[in-house]
Order: C-alpha cells, then structure tokens, then sequence
C-alpha cells in the first residue's frame, strides 16, 4: 500500500466519521415554506386536500396538468366549475378561464396574489392589511356563522381593502383591535360567477389536520354547484424529468450522492499537482556503416575475390601505421620492421609475417588463398 493511496483513505474515513456525526446529532427541521404543492407533506402543502378532494366533490373532480389555453383549445366543455390555487397562469389562460365563465361556468381562485387579468375584470383592488401573528377567518352567511378557522402560523395579512358596488363579500378577516377585512368575496361575470379568496393556508395540510378545520374548507367549496369540477394544477412534468429528482428527494440517497461528490472533489484536488510525463523511448540510431561493410565483406566472399580483400585490408593496416604510429610505410624493410616491433611490442617473428603478407597483397600476380586472407586479417589486428 503506497503512501498516497494511505492518505486518501485517511481522508475519506474522516469525511464518513464527519458526516456520520451531523447525521446523529442533526435535528429533523420542518420547511415552513408556503409551497402549495399536491404531493408535498410539508406544513404548507396540499397533499391531504389531494386526497380528499374526490370526496369532497363526489368524485366529480378532474385535476389537470395543462395550461388553461392548452386544455380548452384541445377540449369543449360546457358548464363546470374551475378551480385555481396558487397557480400562476398566464395571461392567454386567464382570459380562456374568464371566457369559459362567461358562458356560464364558475371559477374559484384561492391565492394571495390575485392576477390583474382577474381584479381587472371583476373590480376590485387588494392589499397586505394585517401584520398581526394570528387572525381568524370567518364567513359572512348565517348559515356558516359557526364555522370560522384559526390561522396562527405565518397568515398572510391579505385582504381587499376596496370593493366595488355589485361585489358580495362572503367572508372576512377577523383580528383584535382591527376593523373586518374581506378575504372571500363572489361577484357575477358573464353568465357565470367568479369566487375570489385571498387566504390559501386553509387548505394546508397544518390547518386541515387540525380539528374541526375541515368544515371552514367545506363551507368554501359549497359554494360551488354540483357539476364536473376542473382543478388546474402545478405540472410535474418539469421536476420528474430531473435525473437527481428521487435521489434528492431521498435524505439517506442524497447524502450519498453529496459523500460521492466531495470524494470526487478531494481526489481531483490532490491530483492537480504537477506530475512528470512519461519519458519517451528513443531508438539509438544504428550503425548502417557497419552493415555497409558487413553487406561490402559478404559481396566479396561471393565472388571470391580473395586477392583484392587482401589488399585492401593490407592498404588499411598501412594507412593506421601512418596515422597512429607515426611510421613511414614506403618501404617495407628491416628497418620499418625494426620500428613496427618497437612501437607495438610484438614478437619479431609476426612483424615478418605480417610484411610478407602484405607485399604478396601488393604483388598483383601473386595466388591468394582464403587461408592467407583469414591469417593476414588475425596477424595486422593483433599488432594494432
């Protein structure tokens, strides 16, 4: 095991003991965002009104995961109700759903932003009225005057501070020292009604679970006649495309997933040193000089030519003596074989023989054998 591979584990070890920590001593927070989604079980979601909206409508409810514009060019529909919470929409589908009331369908809208496609057309204008840590809902009808619902966590405050003629005010705000404000208000349009309400938290998982908070919704929603029901929700087909959307969704899997990326991180942080690049390997460039002569000796032995190799080798050993050895080779007397034994050293006795051989190379009609070739090439390397 080498040392880099000991201080990766080390790491990654750290880094699970780390988080193992934060798990068990983390405690589970609550999202209190005001998210208004149907498959959420946060405070603020819808997912227990998703459940029970069936009955609640007698299961004459379809929920719709199209825009209003994309449904009602691909579909004709008489008379029915259209349900909105919280859902932006855009302006060509405000105008179909105003269209559809016109002839005669009815609209409910709960959220505290009313668009201005709707408040223009009805008549009225609304504002943050309240900013008080509790306030009460209650509904105007006699018939519902026992029915109220407690908002003690994060209520808006919204209500309409103006009202025009022809506008009846179905529920209002209810605060100590504070005048009444109405929050649920109906008003004709076309042939049709149109129902604002401008508290969604009261169909909030928080608020339905809480005891008798499911008969204010009720009461709500009775307004509405028993008819096919449109509820245009928040489309899902964005989120499920996420790869990461389960993962994520998964606290156990996503630590997971953030312990995968920090160990990818740590391994890329500690590889971005410099290293040193493979050394390429370099042929050493060969020798063609002696393959020439190996190539020029076999050329000779083929031909035979014994003679000729004799004194070229002969012209070779000669030209050496001059270079290295300072030795005049013009004659090859007694006195140069005197010089040749002083300055190599070798016996006197392979100096002549040497010599003998390299004058029957130079005699041009002397007979060579290959004997006497492979004896002369041994003598001369010998004694240089």
């Amino acid at each position: 095991m080498n040392k880099t591979f000991k201080i990766y584990a080390v790491i990654f070890i750290v880094v699970m003991i780390v988080f193992a920590l934060f798990e068990v001593n983390k405690t589970e927070s609550t999202d209190w965002r005001k998210n208004f989604k149907t498959t959420q079980k946060s405070p603020f979601g819808l997912f227990v009104f998703n459940n029970e909206i069936n009955d609640l409508f007698k299961d004459k409810i379809k929920k719709i995961n199209q825009s209003p514009y994309d449904y009602y060019n691909q579909n004709s529909k008489g008379i029915h109700n259209i349900i909105v919470i919280e859902h932006k929409i855009d302006k060509q589908s405000w105008n179909k759903i105003l269209d559809q009331v016109s002839k005669g369908s009815d609209a409910m809208i709960i959220s505290g932003e009313i668009p201005k496609e709707i408040s223009d057309s009805i008549g009225y204008y609304d504002s943050k009225i309240s900013f008080e840590d509790q306030n009460v809902l209650k509904l105007t009808d006699r018939k519902y005057q026992n029915d109220f619902i407690v908002l003690d966590k994060f209520p808006s405050g919204k209500g309409f501070t103006f009202v025009k003629p022809g506008v009846e005010v179905l529920g209002k705000t209810v605060e100590k020292g504070n005048t009444d404000q109405a929050n649920f208000i109906k008003t004709k349009f076309g042939e049709g009604t149109i129902y604002v309400h401008c508290e969604p938290l009261f169909i909030t998982n928080y608020y339905l679970l809480k005891k008798g908070n499911t008969k204010y919704a009720q009461d709500i929603f009775s307004y509405l006649d028993n008819k096919e029901t449109l509820w245009f929700v928040e489309s899902s087909s964005k989120s499920s495309q996420f790869f990461l959307r389960f993962i994520l969704s998964n606290p156990a899997l996503k630590y997971a997933w953030w312990v995968l990326l920090g160990g990818l991180l740590l391994f890329i942080f500690f590889n971005v040193k410099r290293k040193q690049r493979i050394v390429p390997i370099i042929e050493p460039l060969k020798n063609t000089s002696v393959d020439f002569v190996k190539s020029i000796g076999n050329l000779y032995l083929q031909e035979g030519d014994f003679h000729d190799m004799m004194a070229k080798k002969a012209q070779y050993f000669l030209n050496k003596v001059r270079v290295d050895l300072l030795i005049d080779t013009q004659n090859l007397d007694e006195e140069f074989a005197k010089k040749l034994q002083l300055k190599t050293g070798k016996p006197m006795e392979m100096i002549h023989e040497a010599i003998g051989f390299i004058k029957k190379a130079q005699d041009p009609y002397a007979n060579v054998m290959k004997e006497d070739l492979a004896r002369m090439n041994k003598l001369l390397d010998e004694i240089i």
